[in-house]
């Protein structure tokens, strides 16, 4: 992917395009994928890089939501479970099985749990990872050593989905691009232009890297925005009410001494109604989430300090060895748009499907839902706005879609003793992955930022020199990008170490 060439591209259009999707997380990406791969001329524009918001910051999990199944909520779940399989199917270099456990402290526990997971199995069908079971106490520990065992009566194990969320998002971008869609990121947009009849008829976005404005003509505009929906929408009609409801979820990052397994741990019911996870991640060890809600979203939430000590709190109830403050690698903040509800403020208890809202101005907004149901989201929204478009009816092939990633390159000299990444990971990056700037590379198109942020200031300065040489930038912008990458990277540590 040249961004250039995809701007040049854009700049000699003299026709509308079928699609224009605004937002470069994983439901616009899907968006994109899906409606490129049915022959649709398709633009995408992200206001920052693909991903930046919440579709970077989740808790890694391909998975059908075992916390839903107790809600009741047996059609997301089913529809989850369903699409953890395809995603296993299609992109197998990205998404694996994980073995989970729930340490027991009763027979009862063991008994409820059991049942539940079983019913778990069931509703995936023909796409099982494999039937949940019953552990001893001891295979529990031999499979969790570092769990608490005063009074462990056994444990729960089951199967889900993990994966690498931007890893994925990057290469669904790839797949975009190579089924013939143009993908931007950095282009901002100011406005929608509107036709006569008062209908969405396009976009106006800056190049917020050049500060170059574009008009665009589009059929259909996808509002795939996720937590920064409604300020789309207000684009459209000023009077519109607000259709989603924030919450931010936080996830610490620990060394892999604290689970040293290859199980992870479901705690399946934290003080805030969540289920929280602990779990084996690029060598380190993740924990999340917690369920905040919030006034308004923004690009770099950050942390509060009880959700902090509550993550902290609730994983060392479980853990032999307690996680200190000293001992966070890494944190992470992501904001869930979730459907609102006039009912209830427990943001726990909000739906995580999705809703598709067709305005009287024909603007599409799609929003909830969840990573895993980003494919069957995205099929769902370019089916309506293939009608609005009256575009010629052509069903989606996603479903049995390849997402490839990419290829090895030639440069494998370390970044870091402590980090999996090399110099050619930073030069793919800038040449193939559209990466801009330095957080581009560390936070996204490698995990450096998230594994251990120290770490990635670290070679801050190294992965600057590498990119001002493929750029073509001067020393100016090379030390202005790690000032720029510094200040954000103290988001990702607790405030104390944050000096």
């Amino acid at each position: 992917m040249d961004r250039n060439q995809i701007l040049e591209r854009v700049r000699s259009r003299t026709t509308s395009w079928d699609i224009v999707v605004v937002g470069g997380g994983s439901t616009g990406v899907g968006c994109a994928v899906d409606a490129a791969s049915r022959g649709f001329d398709v633009l995408l524009v992200e206001q920052s890089d693909f991903g930046k918001g919440t579709s970077s910051r989740s808790t890694k999990l391909v998975h059908g939501g075992v916390r839903y199944l107790a809600q009741g909520n047996i059609s997301l779940v089913r529809e989850a479970l369903k699409e953890r399989g395809v995603l296993l199917r299609n992109a197998p270099h990205v998404v694996h099985r994980q073995e989970f456990i729930v340490p027991c402290y009763s027979r009862w526990q063991k008994f409820y749990y059991g049942v539940g997971l079983r019913i778990y199995d069931l509703l995936s069908g023909k796409y099982s990872l494999g039937k949940s079971r019953i552990l001893s106490r001891s295979e529990t520990i031999e499979r969790l050593p570092t769990v608490i065992q005063a009074g462990l009566a056994g444990g729960v194990l089951y199967s889900d989905g993990q994966f690498d969320d931007t890893r994925l998002l990057i290469d669904m971008a790839r797949t975009a691009h190579e089924q013939g869609a143009a993908v931007l990121n950095y282009a901002r947009v100011s406005s929608l232009l509107k036709s006569p009849e008062g209908k969405v008829s396009g976009i106006e976005f800056e190049d917020v890297l050049a500060g170059e404005n574009f008009a665009i003509n589009a059929k259909a505009v996808i509002n795939a925005t996720g937590a920064f929906c409604d300020a789309v929408r207000t684009m459209s009609d000023e009077s519109s009410k607000p259709i989603v409801t924030l919450s931010q979820g936080i996830h610490l990052v620990f060394d892999r001494s604290f689970l040293p397994g290859d199980s992870a741990i479901m705690i399946p019911k934290t003080g805030d109604g969540r289920v929280l996870f602990c779990i084996p991640w690029h060598g380190r060890t993740l924990v999340g989430t917690t369920d905040t809600p919030i006034p308004e979203a923004e690009l770099e939430p950050n942390a509060f300090d009880f959700e902090i000590d509550f993550v902290l709190e609730t994983v060392g109830q479980y853990l032999t060895t307690k996680p200190a403050r000293r001992d966070i690698l890494s944190l992470f903040t992501g904001i869930r748009p979730l459907v609102a509800s006039s009912s209830t403020r427990n943001t726990a208890s909000l739906s995580r499907g999705h809703t598709i809202e067709i305005n009287d101005s024909d603007l599409l907004t799609i929003t909830g839902g969840k990573w895993t149901t980003y494919r069957h989201m995205a099929e769902d929204a370019v089916d309506q706005a293939s009608r609005i478009a009256n575009l010629s009816s052509r069903p989606s092939v996603t479903e049995k879609l390849k997402i490839n990633g990419p290829q090895p390159f030639v440069d494998t000299e370390p970044l870091h003793s402590e980090l999996p990444y090399t110099r050619g990971d930073v030069i793919r990056a800038v040449r193939e992955e559209m990466a801009q700037t330095v957080e581009d590379v560390l936070a996204r198109r490698t995990r450096a930022l998230f594994l251990n942020t120290a770490n990635a200031i670290e070679i801050a300065p190294l992965v600057a020199k590498i990119m001002a040489s493929e750029l073509g930038k001067d020393k100016t912008w090379l030390d202005a990008e790690v000032g720029r990458f510094s200040e954000t990277a103290k988001r990702y540590m607790p405030k104390k170490q944050a000096s």
